[in-house]
């Protein structure tokens, strides 16, 4: 008692429940816009609403003489969205974006706790809220820009599709005949994301006339939400005792029957999944999976779980692909259903989807056209079976999800030949039904499921490169500071512009002359480069006479020289190529077109003092960008 003379009421304020607006009255709330910009000023061109769905567009005007608009931008989004042509179908038909949409979305399912209160002359007004929204922009003129320009490259490439997995313009037709559908198929299609959007669809938009903040209009409805009658009779249902006003206040939560999944296979967490039996865990893992190795099966089950009894389960609603788990067709197709797609019977899916997993057991790599010209089944499917258990490559086809599982074949044998025993059934009965040709059978990579592939990215490929260039660079570094030290020990002046380097070795033949008839349109009809007057200079069984091969070697030493002072890393054949384009220079009869072999040049290489290494082509690209730097 003490406590409440402490705290006298100072004022009662009588509470009146107005239902003039009672299943009218909405709340809109702008999210993404501070209090203090509000819309009021804004003029709202329409205005529409769904009252089923509870769903609200308004259309409202842009300030295009603003300074902070950007007129050319805004002309720009016209044209990509309405294009050239102006009329009644068009968005903005200013060419101008002069408007925007906003679209509204629930902001609570359950607005029974809200109302409205207005406030006056000692007298506090109540009007329950039937909706509160919240209105955001809607971008919907971005997606018929987009179609736009898609109508604009289909027109321009003419139709033709470069994609591997385009299907081909001709498509099979299947007329299937609709049974009597079962009460949980049909809560299934009931609660499907299509079934939602189709019905939603199905409600007509209901067109309004918006008023003002300070319209008359608008202060003529507000004066609904004062209590129309001040009676007893008005207000019944507050005339109620504490404890009943306390209860309408803060009704007890009671969870909603349509919030609970389905099926336990719906939405179904970690706890009560291992209250089921064993064989229902597996079954009901693998058919959310749908792929998985046999280590992660065992880990999702618990640390108590006997392996050998897992893999009994598993056996039972799944099969062995690239040592992983692949759940079973008629697990996921049971028995009476179809294709949500086509329509093709459960039967007719579960062969076509073994088929796509038999191939896998064959190879890593399938084609998405070859599987859809064996089954004959509709693009829809084949995909659906494909994303179980692949993953598309670009240019590739679509490669197995998993890596093979080589530790599980090596540790069950007995379960892999098992496994291997049964895909020889399924095997013959595809090949009875589909007709299956040789190449169908033959497979491409016969090593896919015998060893672990080796996978190598492109990133590891060029360090590997980097790291192979630096070695090879430190050695040849060390070599190159050897041979310069010996280079300034020795007096040798004509040898010290050339660099000690020697050609790659490759293999040559002693014999065999190099080839110049290259260079016959050059040499104005010369055979093997002479005249045929020039009898002297013609070698006599291969050999020619002293003075003239003194001049050929001075020549040739000349040449060699001259090259390697200008480019100091050569191979032969580079080396071979230079030689012929100075000998397409030479004037007819030179003593350089007697013949010289591979073996006289690169023996003359040596002989100027060029030394040989032995590097691959990346390093050897590496130091013709290096050794120009140093050597200078």
């Amino acid at each position: 008692m003490a406590n409440e003379e402490d705290d006298p009421i100072i004022q009662e304020i009588d509470v009146f429940l107005a239902r003039s607006l009672l299943e009218k009255l909405y709340l809109f709330q702008y999210p993404i816009r501070p209090a203090s910009m509000t819309y009021d000023d804004v003029t709202h061109l329409s205005a529409k609403i769904k009252p089923k769905q509870q769903k609200v567009e308004l259309e409202m005007a842009i300030d295009t003489l603003n300074p902070n608009y950007c007129r050319s931008k805004g002309e720009q989004i016209a044209l990509n969205v309405d294009g050239t042509c102006t009329d009644e179908t068009s968005t903005y038909s200013s060419k101008l974006m002069d408007k925007q949409t906003f679209c509204s979305s629930q902001a609570a399912s359950n607005v029974s706790r809200y109302a409205a209160a207005i406030y006056k002359k000692g007298e506090l007004h109540l009007t329950p809220l039937h909706g509160i929204l919240q209105l955001r922009p809607s971008f919907t003129y971005l997606d018929k820009a987009d179609a736009k320009h898609r109508e604009r490259e289909a027109v321009n490439e003419g139709g033709d599709s470069s994609q591997d997995e385009a299907e081909d313009d001709v498509k099979q037709i299947t007329v299937r005949f609709s049974r009597p559908e079962t009460e949980q198929a049909r809560q299934r299609r009931v609660q499907s994301y299509e079934f939602l959007q189709k019905r939603q669809a199905e409600e007509h938009w209901v067109h309004l006339h918006y008023y003002g903040l300070k319209d008359s209009r608008s202060e003529h409805e507000r004066q609904y939400l004062f209590s129309q009658g001040h009676g007893l009779a008005e207000n019944t249902e507050l005339i109620k005792s504490p404890s009943e006003y306390l209860m309408m206040l803060m009704p007890p939560s009671v969870e909603e029957e349509n919030d609970k999944p389905m099926a336990p296979s719906n939405v179904l967490s970690m706890a009560q999944l291992r209250t089921l039996p064993l064989a229902d865990q597996i079954k009901i893992l693998m058919k959310n999976v749908k792929v998985m190795p046999f280590a992660n099966l065992l880990s999702l089950l618990g640390s108590g779980t006997d392996p050998t009894a897992v893999l009994r389960c598993v056996q039972q609603v799944a099969l062995l692909v690239q040592g992983n788990w692949v759940v079973k067709s008629d697990v996921l197709y049971p028995k009476d259903t179809s294709s949500p797609h086509s329509g093709v019977p459960a039967e007719v899916l579960c062969r076509g989807r073994d088929f796509v997993m038999w191939k896998f057991t064959q190879d890593r790599w399938v084609v998405r056209k070859e599987v859809a010209a064996v089954t004959k089944l509709c693009p829809e499917d084949v995909k659906d079976f494909l994303e179980h258990m692949s993953v598309a490559r670009i240019n590739k086809g679509w490669e197995f999800m998993l890596p093979y599982d080589e530790d599980f074949v090596k540790k069950h044998p007995d379960i892999v030949q098992r496994q291997q025993m049964l895909w020889m059934g399924i095997q013959a009965k595809l090949e009875k039904v589909y007709n299956l040709l040789k190449e169908h059978l033959t497979p491409k990579k016969q090593e896919a499921q015998s060893a672990h592939p080796l996978l190598v990215s492109g990133e590891q490929r060029v360090n590997m490169a980097k790291a192979k260039v630096k070695q090879n660079y430190g050695q040849l570094e060390k070599e190159l500071q050897k041979q310069k030290a010996e280079m300034k020990s020795n007096d040798s002046s004509a040898k010290t512009d050339v660099p000690n380097i020697r050609i790659k070795e490759e293999p040559v033949s002693v014999e065999e002359p190099m080839d110049t008839s290259a260079h016959e349109g050059l040499n104005n009809g010369l055979v093997n480069g002479l005249h045929p007057a020039q009898g002297s200079m013609d070698p006599v069984n291969g050999h020619l006479p002293g003075g003239c091969m003194d001049r050929v070697t001075q020549e040739l030493k000349a040449f060699v020289s001259s090259t390697f002072k200008k480019q100091f890393v050569l191979t032969l054949s580079e080396l071979k190529r230079l030689f012929n384009l100075h000998l397409a220079s030479l004037p007819p009869g030179h003593t350089l077109f007697s013949g010289i072999s591979d073996k006289m040049l690169q023996d003359m290489v040596l002989d100027t003092g060029c030394k040989q290494i032995l590097v691959p082509p990346l390093v050897l690209s590496f130091l013709h960008r290096l050794l120009p730097h140093q050597m200078s």
